[in-house]
């Protein structure tokens, strides 16, 4: 991580609000247990620090994508619960108890492969994963079956719970949530009784039907709206905040960046701030974001290249505007989600996309 005054943005972690959703979460869950996915290096922010604090917070359970992801997690959180997503890939099995990892078991060769190490063992545990509909990961139903007809292969497993994960839960009207909900509890009561778990962000605000006994929130925890179309409940927890490398006045007809693709329609001024794709901040959103500028939107002028942006900071205020000045280029002026949609995407990819040549500040209670 660069230093902050070498860096050209800062990259601001609130970690107040992270552990106030986590709350917030907690609350909504009904009495379900909350776990928290921290996987991607905590979508983007760092594992360590958000796992941390959201230990203190009162979180004991968290997920993981890959056994690496894990076995770093371990280190920062001894006592933790850690599952991992993805399972093992074969022959790597006897790696993930070394780090006490929990897999979730996604085929029948995961859980051939992992009741072979669990009886050579004396016994581990897993999580089942079962498909519900999203043909992506999990066992499907004819595997489920295959699992009660013979209800051997899951010797020396003991099964911590049985999961499932919501295709379309940030559509709450959706028809699917409710086949994915039926389907669930079909093919749970085909396998041994264990505890149930289907509910991601979007899906604990579907309401207690789909809470069970554990809830993995991920993006939520991070400030990103699990209830598109209506007022987010969470906190802002992330605020990426650029500086002015340099600033010039121009007029027609002179344009600006790569392609010529601002044109100035009269006296303007340009702010560059050195930030760009390599960074995270997406190609696409050139000529369609905006940054905060002293209170005041100002328009990505151009295209984003590499290391750069330029703004239309022809309506910033005057006083705001110098060389080493901040600029909010998500968060702050400018939340999240309306970056996302700008870009054509959503707060996950901004999230995990973001580059490591901010300097990461993490604070807490706005210091």
């Amino acid at each position: 991580m660069p230093p902050s005054e070498q860096a050209g943005a800062v990259l601001h972690v609130d970690l107040d609000a992270l552990a106030g959703n986590y709350r917030c979460l907690r609350r909504a869950a009904a009495g379900a247990t909350c776990a928290a996915v921290v996987k991607a290096d905590g979508y983007g922010l760092g594992a360590a620090e958000i796992a941390g604090t959201l230990w203190a917070a009162g979180c004991r359970d968290y997920f993981v994508a890959h056994a690496f992801e894990g076995a770093a997690l371990r280190a920062a959180l001894p006592d933790a619960t850690i599952y991992v997503l993805h399972g093992a890939m074969p022959g790597a099995e006897a790696g993930l108890p070394l780090h006490g990892l929990i897999p979730v078991l996604n085929s029948l060769g995961q859980v051939d492969a992992w009741a072979g190490l669990a009886r050579a063992r004396g016994g581990l545990d897993a999580v089942l994963q079962i498909d519900t509909g999203m043909n992506r990961v999990g066992l499907p139903p004819a595997e489920v079956a295959a699992l009660r007809d013979d209800p051997a292969r899951l010797d020396g497993i003991r099964v911590r719970y049985v999961i499932s994960h919501l295709a379309c839960a940030e559509d709450a009207g959706g028809a699917m949530n409710a086949e994915q909900l039926a389907a669930f509890r079909k093919l749970k009561a085909e396998l041994p009784a264990a505890p149930a778990s289907l509910a991601n962000s979007s899906g604990i605000f579907l309401g207690p039907d789909y809470h069970f006994d554990l809830v993995r929130p991920g993006v939520a925890l991070y400030g990103v709206n699990p209830t598109p179309g209506r007022p987010n409940p969470m906190a802002e927890v992330v605020r990426l905040e650029g500086r002015i490398l340099q600033l010039r006045e121009i007029d027609r007809p002179q344009t600006v960046g790569y392609g010529a693709a601002y044109q100035a329609a009269g006296p303007r001024r340009i702010a560059t701030v050195p930030v760009g794709y390599a960074d995270g901040y997406l190609r696409c959103l050139g000529n369609q974001a905006y940054a905060c500028i002293g209170g005041v939107r100002v328009q990505v002028a151009g295209r984003v290249s590499m290391d750069l942006i330029t703004l239309d900071v022809t309506d910033a205020p005057p006083s705001a505007l110098r060389v080493g000045a901040p600029v909010d280029l998500i968060g702050g002026g400018v939340p999240i989600d309306e970056v996302a949609a700008w870009a054509g995407t959503i707060g996950y990819e901004l999230l995990t996309g973001l580059g490591h040549r901010y300097h990461r500040s993490f604070h807490r209670g706005g210091a």
